[in-house]
């Protein structure tokens, strides 16, 4: 049985149920065969299998990012699709695999970058998270994206601060704690609640470093 046959739109469904039971199954199953099925299927000429299948890979990216970290281009050839689901599936994707696959996503950072600043609400979560995936890994790549990230946190929604505080703490080293943890005092001003709880223990993690 083609594992195409799982997804929703070839079952008539409407909900992503099917979706994620089938990347459950290809993540339990370490499926290579089953996912590289999906991924040529990310090119079909049907919208709704093209979104039921990235679906299903960046739900199995959750599970275990090697299933689909061989797929890197595909995801970032897809940032250029006209269709907005496909952008910000792409870019949830990439945030799954981007700690295994940095040094191929790195020469694509503007483009990331570009697609953020036109991207919905998704699209720049699952980018600040890529990104700070990408400048954990190395001292270069922390010098080239890590001052964007910090703007980025600076004048973020105050809905967004711990989120992004959450991702970026990823790729700071002490040498870089300080602006970080000024900038994350000042959240902690205004902030209350669960936003205060969170961006506390960023703060003191951060100030361990």
């Amino acid at each position: 049985m083609s594992v195409l046959e799982k997804i929703a739109y070839s079952q008539n469904r409407r909900d992503e149920v099917p979706n994620q039971e089938l990347a459950r199954e290809l993540a339990a199953t370490k499926d290579r065969a089953g996912v590289r099925e999906i991924a040529v299927a990310l090119w079909s000429k049907e919208k709704n299998i093209q979104s039921d299948c990235l679906k299903v890979l960046y739900e199995t990216g959750y599970l275990d990012p090697s299933l689909i970290a061989d797929y890197v281009n595909d995801f970032l050839e897809l940032l250029k699709s006209r269709n907005n689901r496909m952008v910000w599936g792409a870019m949830i994707a990439l945030s799954t695999i981007a700690g295994l696959k940095a040094d191929e996503i790195f020469p694509h950072v503007d483009e990331i970058k570009k697609t953020m600043a036109a991207g919905s609400v998704i699209t720049n979560d699952a980018g600040m998270k890529t990104l700070s995936q990408i400048a954990g890994r190395k001292d270069e790549y922390r010098q080239h994206i890590l001052p964007y990230l910090l703007e980025r946190l600076a004048a973020a929604r105050a809905v967004d601060a711990p989120r992004y505080a959450e991702f970026i703490l990823t790729a700071i080293d002490p040498a870089d704690k300080a602006e970080f943890i000024r900038i994350l005092e000042k959240w902690i001003s205004s902030a209350s609640g669960q936003r205060l709880a969170r961006l506390k223990k960023v703060l003191r993690t951060a100030q361990a470093l």
